[in-house]
């Protein structure tokens, strides 16, 4: 996998969504809203030109379901899933390097 740049929230938490298995636009939107518990909002815009991006590097699939109508449905690719385990990585570090600044200053 080549040298990927840290994802926007948008980015990860479409992808997060899709982590335990296909999902509509629509429920990637109501599911980002759940699990940020309203912190982050994606809208329409964002969302098919967020799906539109990662479709093209290769981190989803559209899937074509006849019971979806003309609902879209997506689904990560094994790419789209290592981009994601390797940013939750890169933010535990993040996270391991302020625990431990923080805890030093104060002593």
């Amino acid at each position: 996998m080549k040298e990927i740049e840290p994802l926007t929230e948008s980015y990860f938490y479409i992808l997060l969504c899709l982590y335990r298995g296909p999902n509509h636009g629509y429920g990637i939107m109501q599911m980002t809203q759940r699990l940020s518990e309203g912190r982050v909002t994606i809208g329409p815009g964002t969302m098919y030109g967020a799906t539109g991006s990662m479709i093209k590097k290769g981190w989803i699939e559209e899937l074509k379901d006849p019971q979806e109508g003309r609902r879209r449905l997506y689904t990560l690719t094994v790419e789209g899933r290592a981009v994601l385990e390797a940013e939750v990585q890169r933010l535990k570090g993040l996270l391991k390097s302020a625990r431990e600044e923080m805890s030093d200053e104060q002593r």
